[in-house]
């Protein structure tokens, strides 16, 4: 059984298929048919909802936006889901009434995920008093809705809407009615039963399916020695897509997402702990802090609904080749923690990957954390995403490069691309070409030489094999210039690169 609530009304679901989607849940079960499906994929953002997670000891719901059409419905245990069909109450919702006076809407397929979006921003804003006082930044109000495609565009009044709407108080009018403003959005009767939940286990069951939602480490170590067979699930950004795109039935899933030792977050005199079960937003809170390159990197993993639900444990355990965590992380020489009920045991990230999606996770473990030795005096983390579009895209080459720079030259350096081979992995040769020389364009040159000898790309979809190799050797020359190196002017430098990275604070 799982319980949630849903706009605010208490349910529970002791029969349901484990592949039902949120969005198919609400379309088909509930007749809720403001969330729409537009692509099935988490790309176009017209199924967007808001889920409020409570947050810590505290018990208040933290709203966050979501992919509907790829979040499962088991994902809903201990949560608050709030869909536009609700929003139809009075009082008129600040984000709903900016949207029609900036005439925002044009078709009205993509609007209800758009109202969506910019509703869960003006919930969190709200929240904060002093950010209410302040229009939101353009960044921010981007931000938001990256996610989200208008394709009658129109763009401009949406961004103008979300401006409006996001430095208005939304106040309930009947405190007889639950569905009246924001009150209902912390309703203490609610949180106090949503925080109930989230310490028990839960569970969802049907004929020839089933779906696990351990609550600890060792429920999960249980589970997991018992059905090696069963997949693995914690956003579901990836997996989901097994069902919605390949339409295949998943018959067992085991939720690693409320097990609380998969969120640790640990900083020591050495090293970062990260737990696998860290979303990519909350380390976009961390690792820029230490790298500053991993901000804009994050602020382009996906969109803001996949980066509030994808995992830094589901990135590395998908083992696609251009997973956009894996690169960094060998770059900066991380140790993958492995957990089973025969113990932990600790390898290089970088000896995880064996070849095109296999790797050395055996079928009673499951990936528990990452440890990331600490930066030190003279250390440059450098991470360069290139993709035909500057949000939520796909890399056709990352690169992330580690240099110990010391009186001008490379003493130490680790080089690992994605896009470039079946596996994330390092750059051998060119490391090789590299260690010891002076940091200039000759030592540049000659590095670039060596890739070829490193990889042998293929060419799809995304960018030719030869674009590969270019880009690759061009993002070691930006490399040389961002770090100061000096540059042979008789020969200038050119660097191809489809989709600029800024590196910019996160909003």
């Amino acid at each position: 059984m799982i319980e949630f609530f849903l706009n605010g009304e208490p349910q529970k679901l002791t029969e349901a298929d484990p592949n039902l989607s949120i969005l198919e849940w609400l379309r088909t079960k509930m007749r809720l048919t403001g969330t729409k499906e537009g692509c099935a994929s988490g790309d176009c953002g017209a199924c967007t909802v808001s889920i409020g997670v409570p947050d810590g000891a505290s018990g208040r719901l933290r709203y966050e936006s979501v992919n509907s059409c790829i979040a499962l419905i088991g994902s809903l245990h201990g949560k608050h889901l709030v869909t536009v069909d609700v929003l139809k109450e009075e009082p008129v919702h600040p984000v709903q009434k900016a949207m029609i006076d900036c005439h925002g809407a044009q078709c009205g397929f993509c609007t209800p995920g758009i109202v969506m979006s910019l509703f869960t921003l003006h919930t969190e804003r709200q929240a904060n008093p002093q950010r209410l006082a302040q229009p939101p930044s353009h960044h921010e109000l981007l931000e938001a809705l990256a996610g989200n495609l208008c394709r009658c565009t129109g763009y401009r009044p949406i961004v103008e809407a979300g401006r409006r709407a996001c430095v208005e108080t939304w106040e309930p009018s009947r405190k007889d009615r639950p569905h009246s403003g924001p009150a209902w959005l912390q309703d203490s009767a609610m949180q106090a039963t949503l925080k109930r939940i989230q310490g028990e286990r839960g569970g969802l069951q049907s004929p020839g399916h089933r779906h696990d939602l351990p609550g600890s480490l060792n429920e999960l170590r249980t589970l997991r020695a018992q059905y090696p067979e069963a997949r693995l699930i914690a956003g579901g950004t990836d997996l989901a897509l097994e069902i919605t795109q390949q339409l295949r039935d998943l018959d067992h899933l085991i939720s690693v997402e409320r097990v609380a030792d998969l969120q640790r977050l640990e900083v020591t005199d050495d090293h970062l702990y990260l737990g696998a079960g860290l979303t990519y937003r909350q380390l976009n809170d961390v690792l820029p802090g230490y790298w500053p390159h991993f901000a804009p990197l994050l602020e382009r993993l996906g969109s803001l609904q996949i980066r509030n639900r994808g995992t830094l444990g589901g990135n590395i355990g998908n083992a696609s080749p251009i997973g956009d965590m894996p690169p960094a992380l060998i770059a900066l020489n991380a140790e993958l923690e492995l957990d089973s009920l025969d113990g932990v045991r600790r390898i290089p990230l970088a000896d995880f990957f064996r070849d095109y999606k296999q790797t050395e996770l055996q079928p009673h473990e499951f990936i528990r954390g990452v440890r990331v030795p600490l930066p030190k005096a003279g250390e440059h983390l450098l991470l360069y995403k290139i993709s035909k579009r500057l949000d939520d895209d796909i890399s056709a080459v990352l690169g992330a490069f580690w240099l110990q720079l010391d009186n001008g030259a490379v003493s130490d350096c680790r080089l690992a691309f994605g896009g470039m081979a079946a596996i994330p992995r390092r750059a051998a040769a060119t490391e090789q070409a590299m260690q010891g020389q002076p940091w200039n364009h000759a030592t540049v040159t000659a590095a670039i030489a060596a890739l070829a000898g490193d990889f042998t790309p293929m060419s799809d979809v995304r960018a030719s094999a030869d674009y590969r190799l270019q880009v690759a050797g061009n993002l070691l020359q930006r490399a040389l210039l961002e770090t100061g190196g000096p540059s042979d002017s008789s020969t200038p430098l050119t660097v191809t690169d489809l989709a600029p990275v800024e590196v910019s604070p996160h909003a």
